[in-house]
């Protein structure tokens, strides 16, 4: 019978167990569940997310983000427009210089 349970468990035959003799036999009954349950926060948690006076002033604040956010897109578009003229006008100039040269 010894013999039989050795075999049994060795990495042979280990596909041949069902999974929840393989979950009953790896998961002592003292661990939590994969599915995982609710927690209240420790002391320390909520303490760590309560609002802090001293990095109130470091504040960002939403309309301030979006208004630079938007001047930030506006010039990156004024830029790559200007790069693009400038390049089209220098491709114009060579071309004419090359008719007038042949």
């Amino acid at each position: 019978m010894a013999a039989f349970r050795r075999l049994a468990e060795s990495t042979h035959f280990a596909g041949f167990r069902s999974s929840s003799q393989k979950e009953a036999s790896t998961a002592p009954s003292n661990q939590i569940s994969r599915r995982g349950y609710h927690i209240d926060l420790g002391a320390r948690e909520k303490a760590l997310l309560e609002e802090d006076p001293a990095l109130k002033r470091f504040k960002s604040y939403k309309n301030n983000l979006k208004r630079v956010s938007k001047i930030g897109d506006v010039l990156t578009i004024l830029v790559v427009a200007a790069c693009t003229y400038e390049l089209y006008a220098v491709a114009t100039v060579r071309k004419d210089q090359r008719q007038q040269h042949l």
